[in-house]
């Protein structure tokens, strides 16, 4: 069902990544145009500002495993309230990044507006990265590379419980679309926990929109209780010569218009609650490419046509 307003909420975090710049990401999606191109296709548009982010310079890294932890964990606390009670409101949620340890906030925030409705909430993963990593498989010791192990149910207690219950999303509730780039133990957690995967391969041989059609089933398959999905989008799913200004580029990514596709076909369902679009990191992109091209691909999951 389409919602008339959207809810924009900024999550400059960057305590998750190893490299700097993607805290500026919700600066650049905002002057890309996110507002007057959602505006132009008839949304009201409140920006709620961007959630409150401590500073690495400020905050010590902690342990090396799950570094700055407990400022990606209060972070999360902070736009999961944010979240739920923009959807409370009757608001699409739209946050914008940041790396993807904001995903945790947005889907506790959003999977508690649901379990308060006794609905559970799906979830659509667009990324070249699994991001299923624990803080004992993790090489880096990176948050970034763990928020979707952390939304099932694997991890540190202070980021699997945000919303007040585990897991934030069933496990088979999960789709993910795009990996081409995954850890060697990381890779037990994608087969073992029951979330449906699709990798460049699954792409490029069945085509992406029956890709997405069978992914959004998935999301939205169990009977009687599935609210629909939320949709978090990493641009470093698409091709670096499409997507250039993100901080983990893996070759052999989207196109252009399979990542056109994908959304045209979140929109076609119907079934979309709520969206992030995350890792866009303008120190390392040209012209704006990057966030130019998020926005493009926001308005198209939002309703925009060809004709």
């Amino acid at each position: 069902m389409r919602q008339s307003h959207i809810a924009v909420i900024g999550a400059p975090m960057d305590l998750g990544a190893g490299r700097r710049g993607v805290d500026m990401g919700p600066s650049a999606l905002r002057l890309a145009g996110l507002h007057e191109k959602l505006a132009g296709l008839g949304y009201q548009v409140e920006d709620l500002g961007n959630v409150e982010v401590e500073q690495p310079e400020k905050a010590p890294a902690g342990v090396p495993h799950a570094r700055y932890l407990p400022q990606i964990a209060h972070t999360c606390v902070r736009l999961a309230r944010m979240v739920e009670r923009a959807a409370h409101h009757g608001h699409v949620p739209l946050v914008l990044g940041g790396d993807h340890s904001v995903a945790m906030g947005t889907v506790a925030g959003m999977s508690r507006y649901f379990h308060n409705e006794e609905k559970k909430l799906g979830l659509i993963w667009i990324d070249a990265h699994a991001d299923m990593n624990t803080p004992e498989s993790s090489p880096s010791g990176n948050v970034h590379g763990m928020p979707l192990a952390c939304c099932i149910g694997l991890g540190p207690k202070e980021l699997t419980h945000l919303a007040g219950f585990w897991p934030a999303v069933a496990p088979e509730c999960v789709s993910i679309i795009g990996l081409r780039s995954v850890d060697e133990i990381e890779r037990l957690n994608v087969r073992e926990t029951g979330v449906h995967f699709y990798t460049m391969r699954d792409i490029d041989e069945r085509g992406m929109r029956d890709v997405m059609r069978e992914a959004i089933q998935h999301a939205t398959s169990r009977a009687g209780t599935a609210a629909g999905f939320h949709l978090s989008f990493d641009m470093d799913a698409l091709d670096p010569s499409e997507a250039p200004g993100v901080g983990t580029p893996v070759r052999g990514g989207l196109t252009y218009r399979e990542a056109h596709l994908a959304m045209e076909i979140v929109n076609d369902s119907g079934r979309m609650t709520s969206m992030e679009v995350v890792e866009v990191n303008p120190v390392l992109d040209v012209a704006n490419r990057t966030a130019l091209l998020g926005v493009e691909l926001v308005t198209s999951a939002l309703g925009k046509r060809i004709v």
